[in-house]
This record gives C-alpha cells, structure tokens and sequence, in this order.
C-alpha cells in the first residue's frame, strides 16, 4: 500500500512538474511573438508620454539646461486664456465630429445600399475626400473660401447675399473649417458603417418584413442596435482624432483670427517650435493626453454599462 501510495505521489508530481514546464515554455513562445510589439509600444508611445509629462515640470527651450519648476506650466496653463479658447474650440470639433460626421456617415452608408443606379460610382466619389492630402484640402477650400472669387462667396453672391470674409472673421472661421473637416472624414465613418451593415444577417430584414415592419421599423429595431458597437468605435476615434486635431486648421488658418481657430494642438505647436517653450507645450501635451484617456475611459464604461443592462 505504501509502494502504490508513493508511486502516485511520484506520478502526480511528474505530472505537475510537466504541465508546468509546458505552461512555462508556452509563456515563452507568447513572450517572444509579442515582445516586438511590446518593445515597439513601449518605445513610442510609453516612453514619450512618460517623457512629455517629465519635461512639463521644467523651463526648457529645447536646447539649453532645463530648470525644474514643478507645477507652474499647469498653473500658467489653467490661468491661459488663450488655451481655454483652444480647448473650447477642440470641444465644438468633438461635438461636430459626434453629432455630425458620424450620423452623416452613417446615412451615406445607408444610402450605399438603396437601390439607386451607378451606387458604385457614388460609393468612390463619396470617399474621395479622405483619400486627399491634408495639405491640399486645406488650400483647395483656402481658395473656395476666398471672399473675393472664392466658389463659396460667388453661390452666396447667386442667394443675394454679400460676400463673407470667412476665414478672416472671427465669427466664421470656426464654422468654415468645421464644414471642411466634416466633408473630410466623414467617408471615413461611411466605410465604417457600410462594413458593419455587411454583416447584418439578411434573414433579419425578411423575418421583419414578414411581420409587417415597415423601412422606419426595420432601421430602429435591427440596423441601429446591431450598429451599436461601430457607433462607440467610432465615438472614440472621432473624438480623440478631435482633440488631437491639428493639420487642417494650422493650414487654413494658422489659428488666427485672433485665436478665433486655435486648438490645444495648434498652440502646442506654437509654444514649443515658435516660441521655444518647450516645458508649457509639453504641458499642453500631456493635459490633451489626459482629456482623449478620461473621455475615451467614459465611454467605455458607458458602453460597458449598456450592454451589462442589455439596452441596445
């Protein structure tokens, strides 16, 4: 009894001591496929973050000794006026990209789908504007809101209206970038959503046109709901390619006039590259690197929260 007791033993421990030398050799292989892109991620996006909030501490111009300062480019920064009017300004871009880039994509998706003759042709033009530079969109609409000959000024001319100095007036400048930005990315969100209409079961449609539904029915009670999940996708990425939002408005604008289209991006950009303050701007930086990590956190548990209740 005692020999067969310790032979067991012995077994069991074998047994142990092979499951865990294949667990082990097993975390290795996994260590070794992903070590690449760990390396990668930790040295382009731990390391910078960690370093931008580092240099935020100091007075630095980028190549002189830097001077520790502790928390003063925060408190300069919240007592900025022209960086609250630059948050401000992210802030009326996120919502447009919200409530207005993604519904519209959306409807351009849907759109794709009616039965309507050359859709195809319809599908390219529509997403034409995001296959262009940056750049060039920015100097196309430039001239097309020129107030003197620009096509924007000649349709208002056509209306009987006067023409509008549009990037120039503080009033507008705003709202004129924000119609190109939408005309940029919104085929952005309809590709998005016309891949997501794909995979929606057709025996969804036929089961509700079987019990009467009528497009309205049908859109509400199964399109929206299983949209859902690319609606959230796309809430964060609009949200923090909104805050991090540059390009388009330091070609159009430079973020004049008068700050009038500033952004938190466009006035980092300035105080570390045109006036060498290189700890304020990280400053900057690493306060947009915390508003896209709540905003973006928020979501998720929204999200979470939604599907937990199971609410569409």
């Amino acid at each position: 009894m005692e020999t067969a007791e310790v032979a067991r033993r012995s077994e069991t421990t074998r047994v142990a001591h092979g499951t865990k030398k294949r667990n082990m050799r097993k975390a290795v292989t996994i260590g070794l496929f992903t070590a690449p892109a760990l390396i990668v991620y930790l040295v382009y996006v731990i390391y910078p973050i960690l370093s931008t909030l580092g240099y935020s501490f100091y007075s630095w111009d980028g190549t002189n000794d830097k001077t520790f300062i502790g928390l003063d480019n925060y408190i300069r920064l919240f007592n900025d006026s022209v960086f609250w009017t630059s948050l401000t300004n992210n802030a009326w871009v996120v919502l447009t990209s919200v409530f207005v880039q993604i519904p519209l994509g959306m409807i351009m998706a849907l759109m794709l789908f009616a039965p309507i003759r050359g859709i195809r042709l319809f599908s390219s033009v529509y997403f034409l504007p995001f296959l262009m530079s940056t750049v060039a969109i920015g100097l196309l609409w430039v001239y097309m809101f020129d107030p003197i000959n620009g096509i924007i000024n000649q349709i208002v001319n056509l209306l009987g209206f006067e023409n509008v100095a549009w990037l120039s007036d503080e009033n507008t400048s705003l709202i004129a970038i924000l119609i190109v930005v939408v005309w940029q990315f919104s085929p952005f969100y309809m590709i998005l959503f016309k891949a997501a209409m794909v995979g929606i079961g057709e025996e969804l449609y036929e089961s509700a046109q079987i019990d009467g539904a009528n497009s309205w029915q049908k859109f509400f009670h199964i399109t929206l709901p299983l949209l859902m999940p690319t609606i959230v996708s796309s809430s964060i990425l609009a949200i923090v390619g909104s805050l991090k939002a540059f390009d388009i408005f330091y070609i159009m604008t430079g973020g004049g006039p008068n700050h009038a289209t500033e952004l938190m991006g466009t006035y980092m950009f300035k105080q570390a590259f045109i006036n060498f303050n290189m700890g304020y701007a990280s400053a900057i930086a690493f306060l947009m690197f915390l508003i896209a990590l709540v905003v973006t956190v928020l979501i998720q548990i929204v999200d979470y929260n939604r599907k937990k209740k199971g609410a569409f």
